[in-house]
């Protein structure tokens, strides 16, 4: 994982969900209204950290807003800056961009341009953003050989399939954009490796229905990194806690059975993606999460628990590589929960969609599903920040 794309989307004026930056979310002034907001909220609202966990965030940059050197309200360290695609090299722009470079800013192009247009940048430029599907295959094969001798890594957007990521990867991009980790590369029913089923057996016992504190202790620990995660987890400076917890069952006890179940859960699903993107993980948490804040607000505590385990394996078939059918074959999921992953047209399927399609920045599709779902679309923006945050801190607190 490398980075991440902020970004503002006009569903109206970007249908499709295009990720590669080309469309604007709108002419002139708004364009600039857009991108500050993006800037502001990232910093403000939600916290950048929040939204990137110390990683570079991409963001986009208006001719205006690039003038008036509004990205180095961000960090440099923090920040990746893009020049929009089709920006002609003013000497006032050009003069912006070097101001940037000896600032320390990392700038990114996005799309090709012209030849003449992108040499003034290119002293300044360390990246090249392209959506390889708009180009023919020799160029998109061609394109990282040309700007290499330049010193600008090429990453490629847009890409859904692992079939297109490793044609990418073989020749020459360095990163790449898309929901292609999210879907399985490899579907089939060869066994486990012997870890990962027990990871898949961990995650199976700790969510019996009325399992005891006993149980999860047992569970615990007979897993060495389990164990250490949930020690330091108890002793970590959010929980305040006055002398340290040195065992598992004051562990327990303290964290309480439905909390420690969520942890233990998350922490087996990381073992079950030994082989793939650790964003995969980090994206079934905050789906997990999500779902569970919008369950207890429609359906109450109890069923929000039910709803945490929805998001949580919302990703288990890219995790296994296997149909999502055989990969919940041994997950004790309810009824109500089995047919939502599997695609039925339930009210946990239809909670699911609303959180994916906000995940992606799909806002008509988001409200569309939350509607179907009898809740309010203006309480996903809240869950959303607060499913980012929870992740991080148990990311930070639970690390090995």
């Amino acid at each position: 994982m490398f980075g991440y794309e902020l970004v503002y989307r006009d569903s109206q004026n970007d249908p499709d969900g295009d990720d590669s930056g080309a469309n604007d979310p709108a002419p002139g002034e708004a364009q600039d209204l857009a991108r500050a907001r993006v800037i502001t909220d990232a910093v403000l609202s939600l916290g950048l950290e929040n939204l990137t966990d110390g990683l570079p965030a991409f963001l986009t940059l208006t001719p205006e807003l690039l003038l008036r050197e509004a990205g180095t309200l961000l960090p440099p360290e923090a920040a990746i800056l893009e020049l929009p695609e089709g920006l002609k090299p003013e000497e006032d722009i050009v003069a912006a961009c070097r101001r940037l470079h000896h600032l320390g800013y990392k700038l990114a192009l996005s799309g090709v341009g012209e030849p003449d247009d992108e040499a003034a940048f290119r002293p300044f430029v360390q990246f090249l953003r392209v959506d390889p599907t708009r180009l023919s295959p020799s160029e998109r094969l061609e394109l990282p050989a040309t700007y290499k001798p330049h010193g600008i890594r090429v990453i490629a957007t847009n890409v859904e399939t692992f079939e297109l990521a490793r044609e990418l990867q073989a020749a020459g991009y360095a990163f790449f954009q898309g929901y292609y980790f999210c879907k399985p590369d490899k579907v089939g029913t060869e066994a486990l490796p012997g870890r990962r089923l027990a990871y898949l057996n961990l995650l199976t016992a700790l969510n019996k229905p009325n399992v005891s504190i006993s149980e999860i202790e047992d569970l615990v620990k007979h897993d060495l990194t389990l164990s250490y995660r949930v020690l330091r987890s108890i002793n970590s400076a959010s929980f305040g806690l006055r002398r340290e917890v040195t065992s598992i069952r004051q562990a327990l006890v303290l964290l309480g059975i439905g909390q420690i179940q969520k942890w233990a859960s998350v922490w087996a699903m990381a073992g079950l993606n030994s082989g793939g993107t650790s964003e995969t993980v980090s994206m079934a948490i905050i789906r997990a999460r999500c779902c569970e804040l919008l369950g207890n607000r429609l359906l109450g505590d109890e069923v929000g628990a039910e709803y945490f385990l929805l998001g949580l394996c919302s990703l288990l078939d890219s995790m296994l590589r296997r149909p999502m059918a055989d990969a919940l074959a041994e997950v004790p999921v309810s009824p109500a929960i089995r047919a939502a992953l599997l695609g039925e047209p339930n009210t946990p399927r239809l909670l699911l969609d609303a959180v994916i399609a906000y995940e992606r920045g799909e806002w008509d599709l988001a409200e569309d599903a939350a509607n179907q779902a009898l809740f309010d679309p203006a309480m996903l923006p809240k869950a959303y920040a607060d499913s980012l945050r929870w992740a991080r801190e148990l990311s930070k607190a639970g690390q090995a």
